[in-house]
């Protein structure tokens, strides 16, 4: 049985860490104890909050079982093209006024396309001129052209999660394979955007399709990782989804601290699956949080994020 002191220094291999977050000799309080003991090392008590807009929603031409935003189902969300310039603006002044750090716009679709582009640099140009924030896009698939692009734009993060493991994948989406993800994740890289890529618990995997995905984001150097909890959607494949237990949210959480020492944990959408056991999670090696709302699910007031958050001695 290995030590918390080994669970801290050692660089896990795939099997450890799937013996780590399967076997109850290691007990969840073990886990989080160990993972809070590496955020302190490497990230001290800092704090990271980000916000999100959908600025296009639906119509998406994937068929990913979870998304309220594929074309392939038929959802209650709301539809429309790319919103108005000074309705972004207006979230991005109030989201810098509140205390958020990072401000990501989201659209749905496979893919950047070049006539989407085109739209939206004039945005990101005001964004950057008229902000302080540190600014991330978010709009599928792209090329590395569009990569460099969005990066002289100012755009300094790009958001493309992985959603789960490589194996899992066809049982979450079919209309395009997992290496496409992982190449637009290396052209962001290589045109020096930094990368937020995660996933999302409850879309029928297994503990250790998570702990895979957190060893391919390790092996591609990803630092910032953004953690979903499946909140069904009506319409949806994935609608009737017995939900994971608060446990093995916290469980995942914390391995996700285990095997990306250094990276940004961040809690996302669906957290409040997790009730009270929010304050487990920021004891357990989580360091950052999406804050406000999140896409097509409610999320929680910024405001009162802070107050917690400085309640229990973080710095933002």
């Amino acid at each position: 049985m290995m030590t918390q002191e080994v669970l801290i220094k050692k660089n896990l291999s795939y099997e450890d860490a799937c013996s780590l977050a399967t076997d109850d000799k290691y007990t969840t309080e073990m886990l989080l104890s160990a993972a809070n003991q590496l955020r302190v090392e490497h990230l001290e008590q800092q704090f990271h909050l980000c916000t999100i807009v959908n600025g296009k929603s639906g119509k998406c031409s994937e068929n990913c079982r979870f998304c309220a935003q594929s074309a392939h189902y038929q959802t209650e969300v709301e539809t429309y093209e790319l919103i108005d310039e000074d309705q972004m603006m207006t979230a991005a002044h109030e989201a810098e006024q509140s205390g958020v750090h990072c401000f990501s716009i989201v659209t749905s679709g496979r893919e950047l396309t070049d006539a989407l582009l085109e739209q939206l640099v004039p945005l990101y140009t005001r964004l950057k001129s008229e902000t302080n924030l540190n600014l991330c896009a978010s709009h599928g698939m792209l090329t590395q052209a569009q990569a460099l692009t969005l990066k002289a734009l100012g755009v300094s993060t790009y958001h493309h999660n992985l959603e789960t493991s490589q194996g899992h994948y066809p049982a979450v989406c079919t209309t395009h394979d997992y290496q496409v993800r992982i190449e637009t994740i290396e052209y962001c890289q290589k045109a020096g955007l930094n990368v937020c890529s995660g996933g999302i618990i409850g879309i029928g995997e297994k503990m250790q399709d998570r702990i895979e995905m957190f060893m391919t984001l390790r092996d591609l150097g990803v630092k910032s990782i953004p953690m979903n909890i499946l909140m069904p959607v009506e319409g949806t494949p994935m609608a009737l989804n017995v939900p994971v237990d608060n446990d093995e949210i916290l469980r995942t959480l914390a391995m996700a601290r285990l095997i990306l020492k250094d990276a940004s944990i961040r809690i996302a959408g669906g957290r409040l699956k997790l009730g009270e056991d929010i304050s487990k999670a920021l004891k357990g090696g989580v360091n950052a949080l999406m804050v406000g709302n999140y896409l097509t699910t409610v999320g929680n007031n910024i405001t009162q994020d802070i107050e917690m958050l400085s309640g229990m001695g973080y710095k933002l």
